[in-house]
């Protein structure tokens, strides 16, 4: 009954039926990763994607949680005896963590607190009596209850059982639930600024003086909070009016004006005090928290995802430079596999000027590689060494083009960057990490930390858990997504394929070594460990240019083979006259071919594919250029109309990188002339754009820019 119940949760959440959530968990259970349920299990979950698979897979996993949760709680409970039929039923048909935290909270084994001591002296039955707001006089009373050494006066025997009172409130359920509501609708967050680092908190400047709505505030601005808090800027309060809160504890406990009611109505404050308002702030702050964090590792997630999914430059020789001024700017020369040909540096810029010898030896390994593009690193002299590019002749068609070092430094510095280059230093393996970018930026991308690549908002205050987890995701859809070429893909690329992972990564690319180039998906089942299963996960997302059957590099799964020799047949040619036929649709009866292994959605893919075998799902490589009017900040004028390339995207608003070694903010306000609630759903990552200069803040080195009334769609 409890399996059945959680995946009809999960299948409310998202709105699909039992039966889906039902196959998509089996299918998890059984090892499946979400790319390979997602694209060759349709038939089994119903069509699912990725996103409504990746939410079943982690609320399983939480539900699931939730359950071992319950059973430790029936447990204790049980083991202390007081585990009546009711409770039990209550705790097991409990499915939100918060409530079933107040269900165990007066049973919950806790340290030696002020009520405990006081029952410990007997003083329980006393704190019962008052708790009933019975008449009489409450000292007489009190001293019926000093049998205990330490209660050593009436207002002693008060004060003890006024601390049971203040606890039982606490952990009554229905007092949280209904203080958990107040603070819920009307809690306000409000930050102030230490007084005595009002100088040093310059950064926090908005927020020495901010209320709003709790959980209402936008996600970047409670991270902002946070921070300024943990640095020790900020003293921040999540809650709502004390008053009342204490009017709900008020009307929920007082019965009458006696002796025993005023001493409640001091109990109740001191347990909203003491004890209520600090775990429900703690709490709701947990839950602002938690959705900030969520808010801003969504950002950063869709900002990897397309980061990674840039348009590649393929099968092209590169020169790659890594700029620089003082230390020169270091140039390579790769192949159109991206393997290392040639390496050197040159001094085009002060304080050395050497540009005529530059423009030679640049032109001189244009002609020798045969250089098909040059990438230009976007940092330290990378405008100037682009427009040095500008006035150099090649005998040949040579494009220029600007690329993101982000990150690079932190490849060129890794353990991974010396394995595969140990005879070079970190500046040779950062201009060759730069040239391949350019080549191919998901094969590149995925050598380093997604933390480390520039796209994140905030991602230093978010749980640090749940974006490795978040991230790691994205690069794995990606990455299978596109699909990776068997032959030349690294380990690194490897590792993501479905199925795969670290060990059987480096095993193909020891058999690869070892035996040479695979001709067929088929061997890799002659890799060492690699079985049926990871067969299974991985050989659809693996692609084999030249392969003696096409179909290995298709999206084709060579469990699906047979159903194409079918199509052949039924068509009365082969396999390959099949592969990029247009019409495919008007001649096969695909209903025909339907059985109980393969269904319709599975057999429109295979269509799909065929039509174009082995495409890159990436957009096309679009070339771009700055403004030659500008270089630095100092050259930026209030109203300039300027091309840019969309760096990063968070809550607030997009970061355009107009040629000035500093990007400029678009707010948020200012993306589109209507009204805009998720910057994502009006520019995306490295998108080209027209911007309009409103202000320049030379000091602060803040730009801030507009696309209103531009032509940006």
């Amino acid at each position: 009954m409890a399996e059945f119940t959680l995946q009809h949760i999960i299948a409310q959440e998202i709105n699909v039926s039992i039966h889906q959530v039902s196959a998509a968990i089996s299918l998890f259970e059984e090892g499946a990763s979400i790319p390979f349920v997602s694209r060759y299990r349709k038939e089994r979950t119903g069509s699912l994607d990725e996103v409504q698979l990746a939410h079943i897979n982690k609320r399983w996993q939480e539900l699931e949680a939730l359950e071992k949760r319950k059973k430790h709680i029936l447990e204790t409970i049980e083991g202390q005896g007081r585990l009546s039929d009711e409770l039990a039923k209550k705790i097991r048909e409990c499915y939100e963590a918060v409530v079933l935290e107040d269900i165990y909270l007066p049973y919950k084994p806790k340290r030696k607190t002020r009520a405990a001591i006081a029952k410990e002296r007997g003083l329980e039955a006393f704190a019962l009596w008052i708790l009933q707001q019975n008449p009489g006089d409450i000292e007489a009373k009190a001293a019926s209850f000093m049998k205990h050494e330490d209660v050593k006066t009436e207002q002693d025997a008060i004060n003890g059982a006024s601390d049971i009172i203040a606890e039982w409130i606490s952990e009554n359920e229905r007092t949280r639930e209904r203080l958990r509501s107040l603070f819920r609708r009307k809690a306000i967050l409000s930050s102030t600024v230490v007084k005595t680092k009002k100088e040093e908190a310059e950064k926090y400047s908005d927020y020495f003086e901010w209320e709003e709505h709790a959980l209402k505030a936008p996600s970047h601005r409670v991270l902002a909070i946070f921070r300024g808090e943990t640095e020790g800027f900020l003293r921040v309060k999540i809650r709502p009016d004390e008053d009342e809160s204490i009017d709900i504890l008020e009307r929920q406990l007082i019965k009458g004006r006696n002796q025993a009611a005023d001493c409640v109505y001091n109990a109740l404050l001191d347990s909203y005090k003491r004890l209520l308002m600090p775990s429900l702030e703690n709490e709701l702050r947990a839950e602002i928290k938690t959705k900030a964090d969520e808010k801003a590792i969504a950002v950063f997630a869709e900002n990897l995802r397309q980061l990674l999914l840039q348009p590649p430059l393929k099968n092209k020789r590169v020169l790659a430079i890594d700029p620089g001024f003082r230390t020169g700017c270091k140039i390579v020369c790769l192949d159109a596999t991206g393997q290392l040909k040639h390496n050197e540096t040159i001094y085009p810029h002060p304080p050395r000027n050497e540009k005529n010898q530059a423009i030679h030896k640049i032109k001189s390994l244009v002609s020798a590689y045969d250089i098909e593009a040059i990438a230009v690193g976007n940092g330290t002299a990378g405008r100037e060494t682009e427009d040095l590019l500008r006035t150099v002749r090649f005998d040949h068609e040579v494009i220029a083009v600007m690329v993101s070092e982000n990150g690079a430094s932190v490849y060129s510095a890794s353990d991974l960057a010396r394995a595969e280059f140990p005879q070079y230093d970190v500046t040779v393996r950062g201009a060759i990490s730069i040239g391949r970018r350019l080549q191919d930026p998901l094969a590149e991308l995925v050598k380093i930390d997604p933390k480390s690549i520039g796209v994140g908002q905030y991602q230093h205050d978010v749980d640090q858990h749940l974006l490795q987890e978040e991230l790691q995701g994205v690069v794995e859809s990606c990455v299978n997504h596109v699909g990776v070429e068997l032959n030349s893909a690294s380990a690194q690329l490897l590792t993501y394929v479905s199925g795969l992972g670290p060990a059987l990564a480096a095993n193909i690319i020891e058999y690869r070594t070892e035996h040479g180039a695979f001709t067929s998906r088929k061997q890799l089942l002659k890799v060492k460990r690699f079985g049926q299963k990871a067969f299974e996960q991985a050989a659809g997302f693996l692609r084999i240019p030249g392969a003696k059957n096409p179909l290995d590099n298709s999206a084709v799964h060579p469990e699906s083979y047979g159903v194409v020799e079918k199509m052949a047949a039924s068509l009365g040619f082969g396999q390959q006259q099949m592969l990029g036929m247009e019409g495919l649709e008007k001649e096969l009866d695909l209903q025909s071919f339907v059985d109980g292994e393969t269904g319709l959605p599975t057999l429109k893919d295979i269509l799909v594919e065929l039509k174009k075998p082995g495409r890159d799902p990436r957009k096309s490589f679009q070339r771009f250029e700055f403004d030659q009017r500008v270089h630095h900040v100092e050259d930026l004028n209030e109203g300039m109309i300027l091309p840019g390339i969309i760096t990063n995207i968070t809550a607030f608003g997009a970061f355009v990188d107009v040629g000035v070694h500093q990007d400029g903010l678009v707010h948020i306000s200012q993306l589109k002339d209507a009204y805009v609630s998720d910057p994502a759903e009006v520019v995306s990552l490295h998108q080209h754009v027209q911007v309009k200069v409103l202000s320049v803040d030379i000091a602060r080195k803040r730009i801030a820019l507009t696309m209103k009334g531009l032509q940006n769609e």
